[in-house]
């Protein structure tokens, strides 16, 4: 990545087929837009109405845990990921940006690829120190002694494979598609790409509170790395691959060996 501008100073593409904003367009409802789309695509709006109508069907979270169970888990998150990468896709269209662009981007599709696969054992890695390091350093921020979603994973075969696909298509793909487009709106009208990857790699590091504080640090780094490498070279194809293998790896490793 040696060819890529600092984070600080890289631009965003202009959008295709695009319109040039008009003279003395206001700015303050450009950026309150830009904050409701942040907002409405975070993920936590869509979850809600959904896990609404799905309880009455019968998959509601049990409420003896913090933790869904896998059957509510599996439909709330393979539903949403639909709703919200169709819901990206209609914004976008709606403001005449191109989905190709932002989420494909300049480079070619299968180097970033193979790019992506290349990082997962790194990422695997770096994780496995940093956690280690973590409780070594601050055993205090190891407050849940059982990860609540390695047990889904260390579950029956069935139970893992199910995990295995959610895992790939709600984390990997609408996790990084979701925050190619959360950067590009703070990228707009929020502040500018480093104020986005610092409040996304937040927001996603408290999104997995149920599994500790080491989890949240350590998540929040990966959010840190995937964010950055996405404003770098403007493609979510490497941030996507690799978070999907590091995800299916971790999976296969509490299946096979256990919580």
């Amino acid at each position: 990545m040696a060819d890529s501008a600092p984070l600080s100073t890289t631009e965003p593409p202009a959008p295709e087929n695009s319109a040039a904003a008009p003279e003395g367009a206001d700015r303050t409802a450009l950026r309150l837009v830009a904050a409701a789309e942040v907002v409405l695509c975070s993920g936590i709006p869509t979850q809600v109405v959904l896990g609404a109508f799905l309880a009455p069907l019968g998959v509601g979270a049990s409420p003896q845990s913090d933790v869904p169970g896998l059957p509510f888990l599996s439909r709330l998150l393979l539903t949403d990921t639909v709703v919200l990468i169709s819901l990206m896709v209609w914004l976008m269209r709606l403001h005449g940006e191109s989905p190709r662009q932002l989420w494909l981007g300049p480079r070619p599709v299968v180097k970033e690829a193979l790019l992506g696969v290349a990082l997962v054992p790194a990422i695997f890695l770096a994780v496995v120190v940093l956690l280690n390091a973590l409780r070594l350093v601050a055993p205090w921020l190891h407050n849940v002694p059982s990860n609540p979603l390695e047990e889904i994973a260390s579950g029956s075969r069935t139970d893992a494979a199910v995990f295995f696909v959610v895992v790939i298509l709600a984390g990997g793909v609408r996790e990084e598609l979701q925050r190619a487009f959360l950067l590009r709106r703070f990228e707009q009208h929020l502040g500018g790409a480093a104020v986005g990857v610092a409040v996304l790699s937040v927001g996603f590091g408290l999104g997995h509170y149920v599994q500790g504080w080491d989890a949240i640090v350590t998540t929040g780094v990966l959010g840190l790395f995937w964010a950055v490498m996405y404003v770098r070279r403007r493609s979510s194809v490497a941030p996507l691959v690799s978070h999907a293998g590091f995800n299916s790896i971790e999976v296969l490793r509490v299946a096979i060996f256990g919580a």
